[in-house]
């Protein structure tokens, strides 16, 4: 395959579990575009299967052509105006809309290391990943917590990488970006599993990312406590003061901007969040409650840390309205939007 300009270079699409809203959001979007409804999107190319594809555009009353990308095929005179490129998988999907079927975990696995690979020989630019079914793929043998943490196996192969990343997750919209140190665990482990290494490594990612992929000279870090009222001076809690608090000496001295720890109550009105660039929390829902209370068809699941870009749309695979067209293809719209702004940026 020829090599293409940055600006045109297009993004690799993993289609995510099949019978799931992905390929239904994805089509909307593609759908929407050449109506001219929404301004154009960055170039694509889906990995996944063709016929797979045809189908759901079938279901869902689009009308769609496919361009298959191969060693043969130019990654420029490919059409891409009309023609949705795609590059097919070895493994087929099988099954119907909203009715998982376990012969195509292979498939998504599949998809979401070819997208890498993709990336990997610049033959595009970022990775959108469309929704999984982590119980599909854990029944399967996947033995990788969720995408991130696939992700960042991957990436241990990297030009230039010595150590094996330590993703982050930030949940980015467009009237908050929030990231939880802790993320996948149950609430009662939270408190053991919080220390001061993990917050100061977690921030110290987040803002070398929002310098080189978001170009935010110097990012600006609200920090919440863990407890009620931030700990109420030790009477709700001694983590704030005892793991919290160091970690943010640690990081004022290393010349980063951040304040806490905040009471989390408080902290996410449009007047608290105007002093702040990302909001750094300690648990999954505190940080995902609030970004996606404020925006939650716009908003972006990005993985910093990687030696790539990866964004994903912030919702599920809603099998219940798999194929009927209700499917809201807004916050995948988003994911490419920003997956093209950041793969532009002053990488470093």
């Amino acid at each position: 395959m020829a090599s293409t300009p940055q600006h045109c270079t297009p993004l690799a699409v993993s289609i995510g579990e099949p019978a799931g809203i992905g390929a239904d959001c994805l089509l909307l979007a593609w759908q929407a575009q050449l109506a001219g409804t929404i301004s154009p999107l960055p170039p694509v190319v889906v990995v996944g299967d063709p016929q797979h594809l045809a189908q759901r555009a079938k279901l869902l009353g689009i009308e769609l052509s496919i361009t298959l990308i191969n060693a043969a095929v130019d990654w420029q005179t490919a059409d891409s105006s009309t023609s949705l490129r795609c590059v097919a998988l070895q493994h087929s999907f099988v099954g119907t809309a909203g009715k998982p079927h376990p012969d195509n975990a292979a498939g998504v696995i599949e998809a979401i290391s070819t997208a890498v690979d993709l990336v990997k020989s610049k033959l595009c630019r970022a990775v959108v990943t469309l929704p999984i079914n982590k119980k599909s793929l854990y029944d399967s043998g996947f033995d990788y917590p969720g995408h991130t943490e696939f992700l960042a196996a991957l990436s241990e192969t990297w030009p230039g990488i010595s150590a094996p990343p330590r993703p982050v997750m930030m949940l980015a919209g467009p009237k908050l970006r929030a990231i939880p140190v802790t993320i996948h665990i149950p609430l009662k482990d939270v408190a053991n599993q919080l220390t001061t290494a993990a917050i100061v490594e977690t921030a110290s990612i987040a803002v070398r990312d929002l310098k080189h992929r978001f170009n935010i000279k110097s990012p600006r870090l609200a920090i919440s406590g863990l407890n009620p009222h931030a700990g109420e001076e030790g009477a709700l809690g001694k983590e704030d003061a005892d793991v919290i608090s160091p970690a943010i000496e640690q990081l004022k001295k290393a010349g980063i901007d951040c304040f806490g720890p905040l009471p989390a109550d408080t902290m996410f009105h449009s007047a608290a969040r105007a002093q702040y660039d990302v909001a750094l929390c300690m648990y999954h829902d505190q940080a995902l409650i609030p970004a996606k209370a404020l925006a939650f068809d716009e908003t972006v699941n990005v993985t910093l840390g990687l030696p790539f870009v990866r964004t994903s749309p912030d919702h599920g695979t809603a099998y219940d309205i798999a194929g009927s067209g209700k499917a809201n293809p807004a916050s995948t719209i988003a994911a490419l939007r920003l997956a093209d702004q950041m793969s532009k940026a002053n990488v470093k």
